[in-house]
C-alpha cells in the first residue's frame, strides 16, 4: 500500500494535486489552516492510494512525498 503525506505548512491550498489525483482521494482541508493562514491539502481514504505520483510531480511547492 502507499503512503502519501503532506508538509501541511509549506502547503498555499493551490489545488493542482487534487486536480492530478486520478483517484480522487487528494482534498483542500477547509478543516485546518496552516500556519501560513491556507488550507492545506491532504488524502482521505489512504488505502485507495495506487501511489501513482501524479499529486508529487504537480505540486509547485514541493510539499508531497510518495512511498511505495
Amino acid at each position: 500500500m502507499a503512503k502519501v503525506t503532506f508538509i501541511e505548512d509549506r502547503c498555499k491550498g493551490c489545488g493542482h494535486c487534487v486536480e492530478a489525483c486520478p483517484k480522487k482521494i487528494v482534498i483542500i482541508r477547509k478543516d485546518v489552516l496552516n500556519k501560513n493562514g491556507y488550507h492545506p491539502a491532504g488524502v482521505v481514504e489512504t488505502d485507495k492510494c495506487i501511489g501513482c505520483g501524479s499529486c508529487y510531480i504537480m505540486c509547485p511547492d514541493c510539499v508531497i512525498t510518495v512511498e511505495r
